[in-house]
């Protein structure tokens, strides 16, 4: 046998690594770290919030529940108390439905057309603009908070309807406030996707409209994925807003549940108010593991070019 058969027949390609590496060791060790940091707030959270008061007196937070009652939860929906009202939740739930939808529409669709306009119209002045949009997106959200109280009662007193303490109110804000951060994410989305499809559509004698429509849009599922989760998630957990910019009557679901829980009438009823946190979170979260995978593709893909 040849020294050449012997080297066919022997092992080959890359030499297999170690599975327990000190580099393994460190990585896995941080990911599980940081998993139990994470999931364990969210167990105590779920075990507790299926318990009754009596087991909870008890003492023993980490131990699951001894007898699953869903009582808590009926009660953080439709009875718990907040001030003088205790329909729970589901008022709360409903204002920031209605708050949510349009904001996220209204947002989006602004933005995507402002970053399709500076990605691919160049226009006098579209530099200064963009830079201008980029100021806005870093400015502390604190620091306008006034000047918009002014801006939306001024606005409401010139043309005869009020808009400070309504939902179309906040609903302005939170579509102003998610402008310059959306606009970057589809500029860059837009400005990543290949020069020769919008050049041949010019070509081809499409519009402005026709090029966003039929060819920019069909492209663009993963970063309106991207835009829509930060919005939901903004704007569903947002709390300073809603309490300042609506009433009691109007007040959106993380107001309500900060009632709930800093209540001081009756017994302090931590499995409710377990509960009541669960329902406020689970809108998001629903979103996200259901359309995970796009958001990460939208991220990376809306971050190539700047």
């Amino acid at each position: 046998m040849t020294d050449t058969s012997l080297a066919m027949t022997g092992p080959r390609g890359a030499r297999p690594k170690r599975t327990f590496s000190s580099r393994n060791i460190m990585l896995y060790g941080t990911l599980i770290v940081v998993a139990i940091y994470y999931a364990l707030p969210l167990y105590v959270m779920i075990v507790t919030s299926l318990k009754g008061m009596p087991e909870i007196r008890l003492g023993n937070v980490f131990a699951p529940p001894l007898e699953i009652t869903f009582e808590p939860w009926v009660k953080a929906w439709s009875t718990a108390c907040t001030g003088i009202n205790c329909d729970g939740l589901s008022r709360g739930f409903w204002n920031s439905v209605q708050i949510l939808v349009p904001s996220v529409i209204l947002s989006i669709a602004i933005a995507s057309v402002n970053g399709y306009a500076l990605a691919n119209w160049k226009f006098k002045g579209s530099e200064v603009f963009f830079a201008i949009l980029m100021v806005g997106a870093f400015i502390p959200y604190q620091v306008m908070i006034y000047p918009i109280v002014l801006v939306l009662r001024t606005i409401g007193d010139t043309l005869g309807f009020q808009l400070y303490g309504t939902l179309w109110g906040l609903v302005i804000v939170h579509t102003i406030f998610g402008m310059p951060i959306l606009t970057l994410l589809f500029r860059n989305y837009f400005a990543s996707l290949p020069d020769e499809l919008f050049k041949a559509a010019r070509v081809d004698g499409a519009g402005f409209w026709g090029i966003f429509f039929r060819i920019m849009l069909p492209m663009s599922l993963p970063i309106f994925v991207v835009a829509m989760i930060l919005q939901v998630t903004g704007i569903w957990n947002d709390f300073l807003f809603g309490v300042i910019y609506t009433k009691p009557e109007i007040y959106p679901m993380t107001v309500q549940l900060n009632n709930i829980v800093n209540s001081v009438q009756g017994v302090k009823e931590y499995n409710v108010n377990m509960a009541a946190t669960l329902l406020t979170g689970l809108v998001p979260l629903v979103i996200y593991f259901i359309s995970g995978k796009l958001f990460v593709r939208g991220i990376a893909a809306g971050a190539v070019k700047g």
